[in-house]
């Protein structure tokens, strides 16, 4: 068994990012060092970088989400980018959606203990909840799945020209061009790459914008949450 390193304190970056929120984010810091190296959801290397690459890395996607609106985090695992993401920003309604018992259990531990409202934890996968949780106007995902599959999973839970937000790597733009065709498919109608964090962090976190039109998922995705749509109408009806 690995012995989990000991987590460095926070950068002064992290106090500029999180504000009133700083001793939260700390916390948070020391959640994921411990509870998240036992429970498997952080590998013991990561903890001496969990600032820098993981925290600082994923709050910094703020940047990009525009002001009071409505966030699903695609697989967020042990809550990251959602959990930075809201400790930045409380105009934010968000979801932490994670298939994973072992991690929703962890997720529920992190909002309940930072005093989280507006972020809730909802166990499932994005297949599973289309129809079942409101279309949102921003869909965010860090290290899930290659483009084009996360695409198929988050796109479909996007309202009418909303927007999917992937922390990616430098494999972003190679990554982009090879999910063209299944991103136009999906009812995206405009993509860019954004870098983010300038002066907080080194190198700077790189994000893939993928823009919907008025039918996000396609036509077949269509179809699908209209049907889920009528089912969960007749579920309320009883």
């Amino acid at each position: 068994m690995t012995e989990a390193a000991e987590l460095p304190p926070a950068p002064e970056e992290a106090r500029e990012v999180f504000g009133d929120r700083f001793a939260d984010a700390v916390r948070y810091a020391e959640l994921l060092a411990e509870a998240g190296v036992r429970r498997g959801l952080i590998g013991p290397r990561e903890v001496p970088r969990l600032w820098e690459r993981h925290i600082l890395n994923c709050a910094v996607l703020s940047e990009a989400v525009p002001d009071d609106v409505t966030v699903c985090d695609v697989g967020s695992g042990a809550g990251l980018p959602g959990i930075p993401l809201a400790l930045v920003r409380d105009d934010l309604k968000i979801t932490l959606l994670e298939p994973l018992l072992r991690r929703t259990n962890f997720l529920n531990e992190v909002v309940e203990l930072l005093g989280l409202d507006h972020v809730t934890v909802v166990r499932g996968r994005a297949e599973e909840v289309m129809g079942k949780l409101q279309p949102v106007h921003v869909v965010t995902a860090r290290a899930v799945a290659p483009l084009d599959r996360l695409a198929t999973w988050g796109i479909p839970l996007l309202r009418p020209y909303g927007e999917m937000l992937a922390l990616k790597g430098d494999a972003a733009e190679e990554e982009l061009k090879s999910a063209a065709t299944a991103l136009t498919k999906l009812g995206a109608v405009g993509t860019s790459i954004l870098h983010v964090g300038e002066g907080i962090v080194d190198p700077l976190s790189t994000v893939v914008r993928v823009e919907v039109g008025e039918s996000p998922g396609g036509v077949r995705f269509a179809a699908k949450r209209a049907k889920a749509a009528r089912t969960g109408r007749a579920r309320r009806r009883r």
